[in-house]
This record gives C-alpha cells, structure tokens and sequence, in this order.
C-alpha cells in the first residue's frame, strides 16, 4: 500500500512539473502575439485565483467534515510567501524576452545552488561535501546548457539579469510554501498564496502599464531598464480569452494542486528528483513549438543539472528522514 501512494505521489508530481515545464512556451507565443509581460501575468493571475476560488467553494460545500481555516496571522504569512510566486513569473516572463526559453529555464534552476546557500546561513552552518560537489556541478552544466563555452555566442544581459532574480525569486518560493500552514487543505492554502501572487502582478500592471500620468516617471524608468515600448500602449483584454485560460491552468491551478497532493506522498526528496523534469519539457517544448536551436553540448548540461538534483536530493545511508527538497 505504501508503494501504491509513493507511485501516485511521483505520478502526480511528475505530470504537474511537466505541465509547467510547457508554460514559458506559451508565453513566448503570446509575445510573438504581441502581448506584454503585464498582460500574461494579469491574465494567469487573475483567472488562476477565480478557478481556484470557484474549486474552494465546490471542495466547501462538499466536504462531508468541516475544513481547517487559516488563522489571522497564517493569512499575512502566506500572502507574503506567495509574493514571490507573483515576483517569480514576473521575472522569469521578462526574461524569455531577451533570451531563448531553453536558456530561461536553465537560468530558473539556479535556485538548486541558491537553495544551498539560503539554507547553510539558514543554519549557519557550511553545506555537506555532497551538496557542494551538486553545485559544482550545476554550475558546470549552466554553462554547457547556456553554450556559453561557444564564444560567439550573444546572451542579452536583460534577459540573464531577471533569470537570476527569478531564480532568487523561486528560492524563496521553495523555502516558505513548504513550512507555512501545513495543516491546511491544498486549495485553500493555493489560492491565499495566491492571492498575495496576485497583489504584486496588479502593481506591477499599474505601474508599468495603465498608471495615471503622475507616474509616468517610473514608467520610464522601467522602460528604459527593459527597452521594451510596448508598455506604452492601453492594455488588450484579449489575452484572457486568447492565453490566458491556458497559463492559468498550466501555471497557477494543475501544477500546484499536483504538487501539493504528490510531495506528501513521494516524499520531499523523491519528488524534486521527479520535479526536475521542468526542465527537459520545457527545453523540449522549445525545440519543437518554437524552433529553438538546442545543440548536442546542451543538452549535456542539461543531463548535469538533473544529475545534480539526483544526487543532491537522494538521501545517504545514516540519513533517516528524507532530504530536503530544493527544486
């Protein structure tokens, strides 16, 4: 019995890594398309938190035992974590402007070294020789995945700038979904985080896109930084019927859902192994919808990367509880 939940919790956190991993690719299209950074994230956000909503209500009525609900202060703590998920797809959209989406993601999975960091002054205390070995080599896959070793390659430094501070982003993301309010069910715990998500993406939008004229200062300052004129226009509402159904489901209902119902079950350490198939999906995603060029020596810092989080995730023999999850 206990083999049947360990595989259900690995099918359900592998089908849910998967699906995010094809997210940046719609993304991407929905550029080509002409829409904005504010535009996608408004959209995701907005109809992600009215399906999760509308599922909360159904999950209400339905359930045949009365629900745990989030204190006062569990509230504020998980509208704060869930900042980051806004600051996260902000950051990572901004950069798959600038830059390849294969190249984005591998970018994204820097918070497998930054998670080491965060948590060794966490518990002041320098990481195990095995994490420090995984580093090294995720550091060397990044610049294999990034063909950086080729050096006629161009990488446009928005595009690495906001990779990283998604990345950052992510950490902080991975550090406080996983202790805050434990005790409460998946989609109402989903949908506070979100909710604090949500708040960001709106500021971002008014200041960026719709803000009145005595905020034109910031507003330029922000198309400066990101050289991106688009912003200047009114907003299309049309990305909500266009994309906005789909990178909502992909990125703000199914994955979270599946994660949350699947790490209890595969186990923390088990489930970022599985987790990490983000990444080749998402590669892959590239390659076939958008005609990204991934050549052979990418694809073998990708193989690093994923080895790394293998290696870093799989518990040692005197290890009883198992390995902290960092993707």
């Amino acid at each position: 019995m206990e083999k049947k939940n360990i595989l259900k919790g690995v099918l359900f956190v592998g089908i849910g890594a998967s699906i995010y991993g094809m997210l940046a690719t719609f993304v991407k299209m929905s550029y080509k398309d002409g829409f904005t950074t504010s535009e996608v994230t408004t959209a995701q956000f907005v109809l992600g938190f009215i399906g999760l909503l509308i599922l909360n209500l159904i999950q209400t009525k339905t359930s045949k035992k009365q629900l745990s609900k989030p204190t006062p202060k569990e509230i504020r703590m998980l509208m704060l974590a869930g900042t980051s998920m806004g600051f996260t797809s902000l950051f990572y959209y901004i950069a798959v402007q600038y830059i390849n989406v294969s190249i984005a993601i591998v970018l994204l999975m820097q918070s497998v070294w930054f998670s080491v960091v965060v948590e060794s002054f966490i518990a002041k205390k320098f990481p195990n020789a095995r994490k420090v070995i995984a580093v090294i080599i995720v550091l060397a896959g990044t610049i294999l995945a990034t063909n950086l070793i080729n050096m006629k390659v161009e990488l446009d430094w928005h595009g690495i700038f906001w990779g990283v501070l998604a990345a950052a982003s992510f950490t902080m993301t991975m550090f406080t979904s996983n202790t805050i309010a434990t005790h409460l069910p998946v989609l109402r715990k989903s949908m506070t985080m979100l909710t604090g998500g949500l708040i960001v993406v709106m500021l971002f939008l008014f200041f960026a896109q719709i803000g009145p004229l005595h905020f034109e200062g910031l507003r330029l300052f922000y198309l400066n930084f990101t050289e991106n004129t688009q912003y200047i226009r009114p907003f299309d509402y049309s990305i909500f019927w266009t994309y906005g159904f789909v990178l909502a489901l992909f990125g703000t209902i199914i994955p979270p859902i599946l994660f949350n119902i699947g790490f209890p079950k595969a186990g923390l350490g088990l489930g970022s192994i599985i987790s990490s198939l983000e990444l080749p999906v998402s590669v892959t995603m590239a390659f076939v919808l958008l005609k990204e060029e991934v050549i052979l020596i990418q694809w073998f810092g990708i193989v690093l990367i994923l080895f790394a989080i293998v290696l870093m995730n799989l518990p040692s023999k005197n290890e009883v509880e198992p390995a902290k999850a960092y993707h």
